[in-house]
């Protein structure tokens, strides 16, 4: 099998940081079980992940998908807090100024007669 060099490479993909980010992502698909296009030839999964770079074994917009994906952090409740935001947002104030004014002095006199 003839040597993968990044040249090889850089054919595909002309940035090289992109080129390990991708060939890096490739490697650990490889290694969780995703199907080869190439021969393993004795090699570790980055120079396979490399090689299918190279002979356009593999589809980049796959793995680049599938690398903002892995990425991507998702809470489950965010939906939820944001339309219970907005909601809050429409609702009418409860308390005037004057009154959330009053209960920030309490609070502050109520601090003061703790410290003493």
């Amino acid at each position: 099998m003839a040597r993968v060099t990044v040249e090889d490479c850089i054919e595909k993909v002309p940035n090289r940081f992109q080129l390990v980010l991708l060939a890096g992502h490739r490697a650990r698909m490889i290694r969780a079980g995703s199907e080869m296009t190439v021969d393993r030839d004795d090699d570790k999964d980055p120079v396979v992940s490399l090689r299918e770079i190279a002979g356009d074994g593999v589809d980049l917009d796959l793995v680049k998908e599938s690398y903002v994906s892995e990425l991507q952090e998702v809470r489950p409740n965010e939906e939820a807090e944001k339309e219970e935001d907005r909601l809050a947002l429409q609702a009418a104030p409860t308390r005037s100024e004057e009154d959330v004014i009053r209960a920030y002095q309490a609070e502050l006199e109520n601090a003061r007669e703790d410290r003493y």
